[in-house]
């Protein structure tokens, strides 16, 4: 898949690419770039990193349970003391910070978003520079290099060996050699040569405008722990409305009671069964997770990306660009079969100014032999990484011609070729070696490649990341496979891996070696750390090799050779400084082009998804209570225990404020899977034991107390079973213990024990224990409860492992 491009070096002036000067397209003049711009012909395709203002404030407001809940607080306005509503201003708090903090986190979103933003070149008064997508007009030329995504439709002006990746919209895997006139889809890739296109159709009109419009939104679907939540309000939501209905009978129509206190008691029953406020955390913990990263240069381009690489069990890492820095360095030139040095340098000077793209390790020849020495270019090949060579002819002047080839060689070489010895030797000191090799043939023609004849070695070092050797570490320590996955030589990839103390780096792989058995390619992957010479189909094939075997796979990389791995990775990140393609695809992006801001993504992933499970089993055991109370009070024919005001004051302190804080403290408990089972099988037999010592303690108290204030009494005395018992569920949530989680639950109960013994906060919450006997039973029934939750869970534990 390859094309020749006749390139005169001499006329083409001092941009370094492309046709000769004087037929290259100057581009539109600035008169005409403001005549389209007042035509509305501009590409206005809105790209938002983040939900608008109005559709997060629209989110937060606008649930099903706050639409319950606004209803019952109007009611409870009209008809009960101020303190029976206090829930109502509870849920018009929790919904401000949602709105707060997410807005925070879209400021963070869109800044980042600016800087981390494809910015094409275009040429304009026959000058080219970078714009924003947005500033692209209609008949725009939009120069193109290696890595470059196609930002907008059009058709090809200027081709240069030009070879297009439509992997993305069209699902075929080879490159499309593109010549002048053919068709350019927005969303594609140059993956070779360069060139320029005209743009002919833009903003909403472009092939690929809408789904990547979509594709860039700040999204919150498709995540394990929001999917959890979700199926968790809809089961809720279906128990509440009998539970609901027949306490609403039982209160009003059942026991002849005053129709005020029947309502207020109702809606006291009605309110505990939504878990209101479990939604408002998640998202919460998420916009704060977006923020922390956001400080420390990462963008996350889909919200559930730090949810994702936190369930990730292994870590896809291409060497350059990751574990190695992009730059490098010529360390020495080794002439073969009695070659001349100073000549050798002439071709290699003049391979340099012959590609107007040049990679990392044809960069670091340029900077080395930077004079071309007059040599005229007659072809060019430009690299590919499927190739893993490129090529040049030149017409030396005097009539001498000749043809070469730069690349790896292991490819370029046959089997036990001598200098073959040297290179593994090289390698295996962490060296990139290229062979610069004379071919009797055009380069682009086939069999160049076997024709060639090794004439140097050109000795390249790479520059290892400072920070490299302590993220590997870290995932190690953190039970997370890493596998350096590089299209580089073996022996030179094991090196660098070994360098860096990766464990298995000594037995690295040649990936020409792999199975193309998906299962057996998956044992092998399984088996071994270090994988090189490894094509950009293969990287696809791993990754899917690795996930055929059940594990979540995360991609990191920087160059065009890594877009179908990461697209096709469960998370992709992307380095800032890579290609705009890789940018494009990944759900993550370094902007500060750190491989060690990872191990941040993970811990924040971490604590959302551990936190989150925490508090989600808090808010479901008062849901499980809250519905087992409803369903035994309509059975038993008994008012119900409690006005709102209580159980406002009960899920402040075991739920609400403990919540928020266990959701936003430090975890790094590895990420597990079945979010709703795991939260369930604790809920469940937590809130069928809340429930039933309390209202064990309510009928027992309505033996006890009779007379006026008999029903404030039983409340007050059930009161106190129901708090304990929520105190001890909070107890175990908040283990292992910290001094800061110690002194959160010992600060719930001392603010409880204070409604208790201050009047007039007994007065507010109606709350006065009556006696001795009955409040020490309700204090032995609970401390019954907290035996039993501690036997429960832990049978739950051993029953129903996680």
């Amino acid at each position: 898949m390859t094309q020749r491009a006749k390139i005169d070096t001499d006329s083409r002036g001092t941009d370094g690419g492309g046709p000769p000067v004087e037929h290259r397209p100057a581009g539109l003049t600035s008169a005409e770039v403001a005549e389209r711009v007042a035509r509305g012909e501009v590409n206005d395709v809105p790209v938002r990193s983040s939900r608008s203002a109005v559709d997060i404030v629209r989110a937060n407001v606008f649930t099903r349970f706050n639409a319950i809940i606004g209803v019952l607080w109007v009611i409870m306005l009209f008809v009960a003391p101020i303190q029976d509503s206090l829930f109502g201003f509870v849920i018009v708090a929790n919904t401000g910070i949602g709105i707060i903090q997410e807005l925070r986190a879209k400021k963070t979103l869109d800044g980042l978003a600016v800087i981390g933003e494809a910015k094409p070149t275009v040429r304009r008064d026959g000058t080219a520079a970078e714009l924003s997508t947005s500033e692209i007009v209609l008949g725009d030329l939009i120069e193109l290099g290696p890595g470059d995504k196609v930002v907008v439709d059009g058709v090809v002006a200027e081709a240069d060996s030009l070879e297009v990746d439509e992997s993305l919209l069209t699902g075929e895997a080879d490159p499309v050699v593109k010549k002048p006139g053919d068709p350019m889809m927005s969303g594609s890739f140059v993956v070779a040569g360069g060139g320029a296109f005209t743009a002919t159709k833009v903003g909403r009109e472009a092939y690929a405008a809408q789904l990547a419009e979509e594709a860039s939104r700040f999204t919150l679907v498709h995540s394990e722990l929001r999917s959890g939540i979700s199926t968790i309000l809809k089961y809720v939501t279906w128990m509440m409305i009998p539970t609901a209905t027949g306490l609403i009978i039982s209160q009003l129509i059942v026991k002849d009671t005053n129709l005020k206190d029947s309502i207020a008691r109702t809606v006291g029953g009605i309110v505990p069964m939504i878990p209101e406020g479990l939604v408002l955390l998640t998202s919460v913990a998420f916009a704060i997770g977006v923020v922390r990263l956001g400080r420390k240069q990462c963008l996350v381009q889909e919200l559930p990306a730090i949810e994702g690489l936190a369930r990730v069990d292994v870590v896809c890492l291409d060497k350059t660009g990751t574990l190695t820095e992009g730059g490098m360095d010529v360390t020495s030139l080794r002439p073969l079969n009695g070659s001349d040095e100073p000549y050798v340098r002439k071709v290699l000077g003049a391979l340099g100014a012959s590609d107007p793209h040049p990679n990392a390790s044809l960069q670091a020849i340029i900077e080395a032999y930077p004079d071309a020495d007059g040599w005229r270019c007659t072809e060019a090949l430009p690299f590919s990484s499927a190739r893993k060579y490129s090529g040049a002819a030149f017409d030396e002047g005097g009539g001498e011609e000749s043809s070469w080839l730069l690349g790896a060689p292991d490819v370029l070489l046959t089997e036990g070729d001598p200098a073959l010895a040297e290179t593994d030797h090289l390698n295996e000191q962490g060296l990139r070696v290229l062979l610069l090799a004379r071919t009797d043939r055009a380069p682009g023609a086939p069999g160049a490649a076997e024709a060639a004849r090794p004439t140097a070695l050109v000795v390249l070092e790479q520059r290892l990341r400072p920070d490299a050797s302590d993220t590997l570490a870290y995932f190690a320590d953190q039970n997370v496979a890493t596998k350096v996955i590089s299209g580089d030589n073996a022996v030179s990839v094991g090196a660098v891996a070994g360098k860096l103390d990766l464990p298995g780096a000594e037995h690295t792989v040649d990936a020409r070696t792999l199975p193309e058995d998906r299962e057996k390619m998956a044992e092998v992957l399984e088996e071994n750390a270090v994988f090189g010479r490894v094509s950009p189909q293969q990287k696809r094939d791993m990754v899917a090799a690795l996930q055929s075997k059940g594990h979540t796979v995360a991609m990191t990389g920087d160059g065009v050779n890594d877009v179908l791995a990461l697209k096709d990775a469960d998370i992709g990140v992307s380095m800032g400084s890579g290609s705009e393609a890789t940018r494009a695809v990944a759900q993550i992006v370094l902007l500060n082009n750190s491989f060690a801001t990872l191990p941040s993504v993970v811990a924040e992933g971490r604590r959302v998804i551990g936190n989150i499970t925490r508090v989600a089993t808090l808010f479901l055991t008062k849901t499980v209570y809250s519905v087992l109370l409803a369903v035994l009070v309509v059975c038993s024919q008994v008012e119900y225990p409690f006005l709102p005001r209580h159980l406002t004051l009960l899920s402040t302190l075991t739920i609400g404020v403990p919540a928020f804080f266990l959701a936003l403290a430090p975890n790094k408990e590895r990420a597990k899977p079945h979010f709703v089972r795991r939260v369930m099988r604790y809920a469940i037999p937590g809130g069928i034991i809340a429930g039933a010592a309390t209202f064990t303690t309510y009928l027992l108290a309505r033996h006890h107390y009779s007379g006026e204030g008999a029903l404030e009494a039983e409340t007050s005395a059930a009161t106190l079973t129901l708090f304990l018992v929520s105190l001890w569920v909070l107890a175990i949530i908040a283990r292992p213990y910290t001094w800061w989680r110690l002194a959160l639950v010992a600060t719930m109960a001392g603010a409880f024990l204070l409604v208790l013994v201050v009047p007039w906060l007994q007065d507010f919450f109606a709350l006065k224990l009556v006696g001795t006997t009955m409040p020490w039973a309700a204090v032995a029934i609970a401390a019954t409860g907290a035996a039993l939750l501690e036997v429960a869970w832990r049978w739950v534990d051993r029953r129903f492992p996680a």
